[in-house]
């Protein structure tokens, strides 16, 4: 699903208090993290189809080659089923990042504590639509 001017806000349940950049030690990246990186280096770059093909190769390490020559056939398979929106991403569950979606539907994140996410939350930018991402327990 992919969203225009909406601010998806940190969960209620987020265990951190500021935006933290998420790690691993993990040879392969999880998706998470691999988000994170694209979102962090070139905020709205990406719409939401966007993030989860470049995710999605990077994750399973397709070659550039491949991913240009196959890039047609890769999207098909990849959004022949459902992906979950961001509101489940682990960036605003777990780690603290607020996500906005411009009127393209391009996405940036934004740390709990910055200026940026406190701008988005306050309820003054008329038109855009505030989500809350999802919850990690149930209440």
């Amino acid at each position: 699903m992919s969203y225009i001017n909406t601010f998806i806000r940190v969960a209620a349940d987020c265990p951190v208090e500021t935006g933290i950049i998420p790690v691993t030690s993990k040879p392969q990246l999880p998706a998470h993290i691999i988000q994170y990186e694209l979102l962090a280096e070139e905020p709205y770059r990406y719409t939401h189809e966007e993030l989860l093909y470049e995710v999605h190769v990077r994750h399973k390490q397709i070659p550039e080659e491949e991913r240009i020559s196959r890039r047609a056939e890769i999207w098909a398979e990849l959004f022949s089923r459902k992906h979950p929106c961001l509101r489940a991403s682990m960036l605003p569950k777990r780690y603290g990042w607020g996500v906005h979606f411009d009127a393209e539907g391009r996405i940036a994140i934004y740390a709990m504590e910055s200026p940026e996410y406190d701008r988005y939350t306050s309820g003054e930018n008329s038109g855009l639509t505030l989500l809350n991402a999802m919850r990690s327990k149930r209440s």
